[in-house]
C-alpha cells in the first residue's frame, strides 16, 4: 500500500549498476527517510551478473573451496540495529504474513507488507535479511547497516512454473525470453536421497535492464571470489531456477549430475560484455554470492554448466570499494529525512538513495573514481536537484557533511506529533506512512512519539499520514493535514480501530484528545457560512468543546478538497483544566485550514494553530486537528 523507498535504488547502465542501499534509521522522531529510517544507504557498485544458486542441502557445500568463517572476518563487529522493511509482490501488491528473519530475530509482515525488528543481530559492515512464504521463491536483502532504523524494500517472486519434466528424462525448459536450463534427469531430495518421479520447474530471469531487479534480487552485488576475498560485481544478468516434486518436495540436481543454463543479454549490454565472465551462486545461508565456474558468450547470451540451483549471476568483478557516508542538514542544522541522494560514475551507471532520520545515508562506492553527486528534497519537488557537487575520489571510507540550501520549490517542515494505543498507553512498536505530493515513506515511531524534518513542496500544503500499532495492528486511519510552517503539529492520536472521529489539540504542554461521543458532530451551514465541530460530556471532568470555522472576509464558503486559508476558528466554550492553564470561554482566533471537506458521512479535516492569552495574561501557543465526518 505504501511504501517505501527501499534500501535500494539502481538505475542500470550498458554494462554496470551503481547501487545504493538506502538504510534508513530508527525513527527517533521520524526524520530521514532514506537511509535508515533508517534505512542504511549503501552505495554499492553492482555488477550485472549472471547468478546461480545451487545446493542440495545448504549452499557452504557447493564450494568447497570457499571458508565462511574466515570471510565473515571482512564483516566487523557484532553490533545490534532496528529494521523497517516493506515486502511486495512483482505487482508492487504487499504481502501479508511472510516470514522475516535478521540472524535470531524472526517478524511477520502486516497487512501492508511492513515488518519492524529491533535489536537485530549484524555486524558492522553487513547485514543480512530473509523473507519467506508459501507460493514464492526465498528473497532477502543485504545491507550495511548504520545508526537509527534502517529500511529495506524486498520485493518476491512468485513460484511460477515454467515446465515440466520427469526423472530420468532430459529436458530443457525456456522462458518467453529465451532463457532457459537443460536438466539431465536425475534430482535427489533435500535430504540427499534419491527422487523418482514427475519434476516442476520454478524459474525467473532478472534482466539488469529492467529497474525492478533491484528490489527482486537477492542480498547485494557483495561476493566473495575463487580466493575468498571480498568483491561488488557488475551483473550481465541473473537465473533463479527451483525444482519441486510431485508432492511440493524441494529437489536439487543429483551428486555428480549438473544442467546448462542460458541467459539471454540486453542489446545495451552487448558491446560491454566479455568472451567469458565468472558464474556465482547466491549463498542463501550467508546472504553473498560466491564464485564457482564461468559462462561463454554464445551469440547474445551467456551458457554455463551449473552443478546446483537457487540464484546465478554472471558478473564481472575486481572493484575497488570503499565506505562513503553522508550527513544532510539544512541551514538550520536540522537534519533532513527523506532526501534523495544520487550518485553516477561516469560509466558506471546511476544510483540513488533516501536520508534516514538521522539525515544520513551510506553504503558502497568505487574506489579511485570521481562521482557526480546531486541531492533532491523529501518529496523530489519540480524534479530538480537543489544541490550538486563533483566528489572525490576516494581511496579510504569518507563522511561528507552536507547543507541544503534554501530553494523556493521546497521548504523544511518539522513534523511532530504522539501515538498511543487504544489504552492511553505510548506506542512502543509502531511507524507511519505518510504522503505528499503524490509520494509516500515510512517511518517508526519512537516510545510513542513522532518528529521528523523533511524539505517538502512550496506548492502543496496538503499531506497525510497514518499511525499503525505494530503489536495489536490497529490504525489511526488515513487523516488529512495542511503544513502550517515552519512546523506541524500532529495531535495526540490513537491507533485504535473503534476511534475514527476525534478532536486534538495542544495548548502550551498540555494535550487534549477527544474521541467521537454521543454529542460529537459536525455541520455545515451555507446559510451561516461556517462549520461547527462540537462535543460535550465526554470525560468525567466536564470537559466541553466547541469550535467553529468561519469565512474571515465575510465572503461565502464554498469548502472542496483543496487546501483553504484565512478561516477563523471561534469559541471554545466552557473549561479545561489540565495543568496549569486554563480555558475561559471568550472566543479567540486561531488560523486554520481545511484540507479534505467530504460529503455527509465523508470525513472532514481541519488543521489549526494560533495562540491562546489566558486570563492572567500568559501566551500559549494552540494547534490541533480536527478529524470526524459530516452529519449535517
Amino acid at each position: 500500500m505504501h511504501l517505501l523507498y527501499d534500501t535500494a535504488v539502481r538505475v542500470f547502465t550498458p554494462s554496470t549498476v551503481l547501487y545504493i542501499t538506502a538504510n534508513q534509521n530508527s525513527m527517533n522522531s521520524i526524520k530521514r527517510l532514506l537511509n535508515p529510517i533508517a534505512f542504511l544507504s549503501v552505495f554499492a557498485l553492482v555488477i550485472i551478473s549472471c547468478d546461480k544458486d545451487d545446493s542440495p542441502t545448504t549452499p557452504q557445500e557447493q564450494n568447497q573451496d570457499h571458508n565462511a568463517a574466515a570471510f565473515a572476518e571482512n564483516f566487523g563487529n557484532d553490533i545490534l540495529r532496528t529494521f523497517l522493511g516493506t515486502v511486495v509482490d512483482t505487482n508492487d501488491n504487499p504481502i501479508d504474513n511472510a516470514m522475516i528473519s535478521i540472524g535470531n530475530k524472526t517478524a511477520i509482515t502486516d497487512s501492508n507488507g511492513v515488518f519492524i525488528i529491533e535489536d537485530a543481530p549484524v555486524n558492522q559492515r553487513f547485514g543480512y535479511v530473509k523473507a519467506e512464504k508459501a507460493g514464492f521463491i526465498h528473497a532477502s536483502r543485504a545491507v550495511v547497516p548504520s545508526n537509527g532504523t534502517n529500511k529495506v524494500r524486498i520485493m518476491m517472486l512468485a513460484e511460477t512454473i515454467a515446465g515440466s519434466t520427469s526423472s530420468g528424462t532430459q529436458e530443457t525448459i525456456a522462458l518467453a525470453n529465451g532463457a532457459s536450463v537443460a536438466l539431465e534427469g536425475a534430482y535427489i531430495k533435500a535430504d540427499g536421497s534419491s527422487y523418482s518421479g514427475n519434476v516442476n520447474v520454478i524459474m525467473h530471469h532478472l534482466d539488469p535492464a529492467d529497474d525492478n531487479m533491484r528490489d527482486q534480487m537477492p542480498g547485494m552485488l557483495y561476493a566473495a571470489n575463487a580466493q575468498n576475498e571480498e568483491r561488488m560485481l557488475q551483473t550481465f544478468g541473473m537465473l533463479a531456477v527451483e525444482l519441486r516434486g510431485s508432492a511440493g518436495e524441494d529437489l536439487n540436481i543429483a551428486e555428480g549430475s549438473t544442467a546448462e543454463i542460458r541467459m539471454p543479454l540486453d542489446a545495451s549490454l552487448m558491446s560491454n560484455a566479455p568472451a567469458t565472465i565468472p558464474l556465482w551462486y547466491f549463498d542463501e545461508v550467508n546472504g553473498y554470492w560466491i564464485e564457482d565456474g564461468q559462462a561463454t558468450l554464445v551469440g547474445s547470451e551467456y551458457v554455463g554448466t551449473v552443478s546446483h540451483f537457487s540464484f546465478w549471476t554472471c558478473s564481472v568483478y575486481q572493484i575497488e570499494h570503499s565506505i562513503l557516508t553522508i550527513y544532510i542538514e539544512d541551514e538550520n542544522q536540522n537534519p533532513l529525512e527523506n532526501i534523495k541522494v544520487s550518485l553516477e560514475s561516469g560509466n558506471l551507471g546511476l544510483s540513488s538513495s533516501y536520508t534516514n532520520e538521522n539525515g544520513m545515508v551510506s553504503g558502497f562506492i568505487p574506489s579511485n573514481q570521481s562521482i557526480d553527486m546531486n541531492i533532491f528534497s523529501s518529496f523530489n519537488c519540480e524534479g530538480n536537484s537543489i544541490y550538486y557537487e563533483s566528489i572525490g575520489p576516494f581511496s579510504t571510507n569518507t563522511t561528507l557533511n552536507i547543507t541544503a540550501p534554501n530553494n523556493p520549490n521546497s521548504v523544511t517542515e518539522e513534523l511532530a506529533g504522539s501515538f498511543n494505543t487504544c489504552n492511553g498507553n505510548s506506542i512502543e512498536n509502531g511507524y507511519v506512512f505518510i504522503t505528499h505530493s503524490g509520494k509516500i515513506f515510512t517511518s517508526t515511531i519512537q516510545n510513542g512519539n513522532f518528529n521528523t524534518s523533511i524539505l517538502r513542496c512550496t506548492n502543496n500544503d496538503v499531506f497525510k499520514i497514518e499511525a499503525i500499532d505494530y503489536n495489536s495492528f490497529n490504525t489511526t486511519g488515513e487523516i488529512y493535514y495542511a503544513f502550517t510552517s515552519p512546523s506541524t503539529y500532529l495531535g495526540n492520536l490513537s491507533s485504535c480501530n473503534d476511534i475514527d472521529e476525534f478532536v486534538s489539540f495542544k495548548l502550551g504542554d498540555d494535550i487534549a484528545f477527544i474521541p467521537h461521543g454521543d454529542s460529537f458532530w459536525i455541520d455545515y451551514s451555507s446559510s451561516w457560512d461556517e462549520l461547527s465541530f462540537n462535543s460535550g460530556g465526554l470525560n468525567d471532568d466536564g470537559f466541553a468543546f466547541s469550535l467553529k470555522i468561519r469565512n474571515a472576509s465575510g465572503e461565502d464558503y464554498h469548502p472542496s478538497n483543496e487546501t483553504l486559508g484565512g478561516f477563523v476558528v471561534e469559541g471554545i466554550n466552557d473549561t479545561y483544566s489540565n495543568g496549569n492553564f486554563y480555558i475561559s470561554s471568550v472566543p479567540f482566533e486561531l488560523e486554520s485550514y481545511v484540507s479534505t471537506y467530504g460529503n455527509l458521512g465523508e470525513y472532514v479535516d481541519v488543521t489549526f494553530s494560533g495562540n491562546y492569552t489566558s486570563p492572567e495574561g500568559t501566551i500559549y501557543p494552540i494547534h490541533g486537528i480536527i478529524h470526524g465526518k459530516r452529519d449535517q
